[in-house]
């Protein structure tokens, strides 16, 4: 994958680490519809690339993101014009455009940088990456009921599933705005490291993740994603069936024989 996207959404490949930045600092990098549909886009593409191992997610500036932006919807609310929405209603929707969609389908592990505030539809980008990186600054906004709104990326979904029923009813029913602490201590945050730390941390993590077999990462993140839906037995079946095909690959008898000679393996994904 070569290291380009328009403005809004940056790209840089780093060996096999792809970082993707939301490059709308002045907004707080407020999520447009153009790069909703770019993001996802870039996402299944990093998905399918073996180039890439692992990817991290930030924000240019001081905010991770703020959600999508509704300047337009503001505007045309405030007009008194109508947002289509009882009209769309009437169709069929697809979400396979959606960046979120993408997120929940990859196979490639992804750190969410957060490097500022994270609310809306950011909040809902972070819950849904595999680990969290949060600046001692940052923080996750549920506020969406302040906005007589919900979270529409899955929130309702992740976040009762990453803190239990009963904390996720407070954050949401209550619009709280969560500190990095708070998160770490919810597990919401891996760790919570110095703004100037949380790149060259989340590069750390994500390189040695490259650095182990990409085949038995990504097959792992998968059983783990569907094992949400599987019963243990199932999960069992799968991965047993993972397990003889992974040991007939290259990367296992590299594995061997880095193992033996007592040095790092240098693994092909294949």
């Amino acid at each position: 994958m070569t290291p380009s996207a328009t403005s809004d959404v940056l790209l840089q490949q780093t060996e096999n680490v792809l970082t993707i930045t939301l490059n709308r600092p002045d907004r707080l990098n407020a999520i447009s519809g153009p790069m909703l549909n770019e993001l996802a886009a870039k996402l299944k593409e990093a998905n399918h690339d073996p180039d890439v191992r692992a990817i991290i997610l930030t924000g240019a500036g001081k905010g991770f993101c703020s959600g999508l932006d509704l300047k337009d919807a503001n505007e045309r609310v405030a007009s008194g014009q109508d947002l289509g929405l009882t009209r769309q209603a009437k169709q069929l929707f697809s979400l396979d455009n959606s960046p979120i969609t993408a997120m929940w389908r990859m196979d490639k592990p992804v750190i969410a940088a957060i490097n500022g505030a994270a609310a809306g539809f950011g909040m809902d980008l972070a819950l849904i990456a595999d680990m969290r990186i949060m600046s001692d600054t940052a923080k996750l906004a549920a506020t969406m009921v302040k906005r007589n709104v919900v979270p529409e990326s899955g929130g309702t979904w992740l976040l009762p599933r990453l803190v239990g029923w009963g904390k996720a009813a407070e954050i949401f029913y209550r619009g709280l705005t969560l500190g990095a602490q708070e998160c770490l201590q919810l597990g919401l945050a891996n760790t919570v490291v110095p703004f100037d730390q949380v790149m060259p941390t989340a590069m750390q993590w994500a390189q040695e993740i490259a650095a182990n077999a990409p085949l038995a990462v990504q097959t792992t993140k998968r059983m783990m994603r569907v094992g949400q839906e599987e019963t243990f037995e199932a999960t069992v079946d799968h991965l047993l069936m993972h397990f003889t095909a992974l040991t007939g690959m290259e990367d296992f008898k590299e594995a061997m024989r880095a193992f033996s000679e007592k040095r790092p393996p240098q693994f092909l994904g294949r």
